[in-house]
This record gives C-alpha cells, structure tokens and sequence, in this order.
C-alpha cells in the first residue's frame, strides 16, 4: 500500500463527554487490508452519524454499524483476518467480526482496559494517542440509552 495516511480523526458528539477529537494512530504495519477498509470507509463519510451501540465498562467500546444495532456493516466484502502479536491494551482499535475469523468488515472496538484474552483473535488497525478521555465519557450500556455519536471521521 502506498501513501497510506498515519492517522485517523474521529470528531465525536456532545454525548461522549462534552463531545471533541480523537487521533487514532493507524498501524498498517500489521493489518494493511483492514486500515485500507477503515480509511477508505471514513474517507467516503460512511462513519459520520454512526453510534457507539455496545460500550462496556472496563472492556471496550464498539461502533461502526450503519444501522446502530451491531448486525450490519458496509456492503463491501468482509475481510480475511490480519491477527497479529499485538496485545489488547488500553486504547487499542480492532475490528469486531462473528464468531469466524474472515468476517470483520465496517465494525471496530476501542478497549478501554488490558484485554489480553482478546489478542490474536481479533485484527488490530490502530491505537488512539489523543482524546481516549472522550471515549472514556462515552455512554454505556448494550446500546447506550442515548449513544454517543461520530459526528465525522477522516484519514490524514
């Protein structure tokens, strides 16, 4: 992959704690496909609006699902897995997918604590370097009530 940017800005809404930036930093050094997908979703908008439907406490927060129910993804083919060494610690983006490995697509996860159970079974794309205090402030529950929100979400 060529010209692959570095990082990732995801503005969130008031809900997620007065609402603000977040800088993910992409690591296509170990899942190339999967920061290809993610920037190429977010550069085509297809984030802007989308919830965070699943965020519990002390593991993780997961969004990416047009529909904001955790059953879909974009309409672009899933993914072949890109597992790699790299653990699950606090901050840690990674793509959701079912219970087969070759089925992540448009849904990801933020950790929020060390998930060690978590590492080499799901694909890792990113970490965030700023701004983890915005998803730390994101409402919980599976869904939240009343969700946080990606106002907007582009590769730079």
């Amino acid at each position: 992959m060529t010209d692959t940017p570095s990082t990732l800005t995801m503005t969130l809404d008031a809900n997620a704690g007065g609402g603000g930036d977040v800088t993910i930093k992409l690591r296509p050094d170990l899942a190339p496909k999967h920061v290809e997908r993610i920037v190429e979703l977010a550069n085509d908008g297809f984030y802007d609006g989308v919830v965070f439907h699943r965020v519990i406490p002390g593991f993780m927060a997961q969004g990416g699902d047009p529909t904001g129910t955790g059953m879909s993804g974009s309409d672009k083919p899933n993914l072949k897995a890109e597992f790699s060494k790299e653990p699950h610690v606090r901050g840690v983006c990674s793509m959701a997918r079912t219970n087969q490995p070759d089925t992540a697509n448009s849904q990801f996860f933020i950790v929020f604590d060390d998930a060690g159970f978590l590492d080499g079974q799901y694909t890792v794309w990113g970490e965030v370097t700023d701004g983890m205090d915005l998803i730390d402030a994101l409402p919980k529950g599976e869904p939240p009530r009343e969700p946080g929100k990606i106002v907007k979400m582009r590769a730079a």
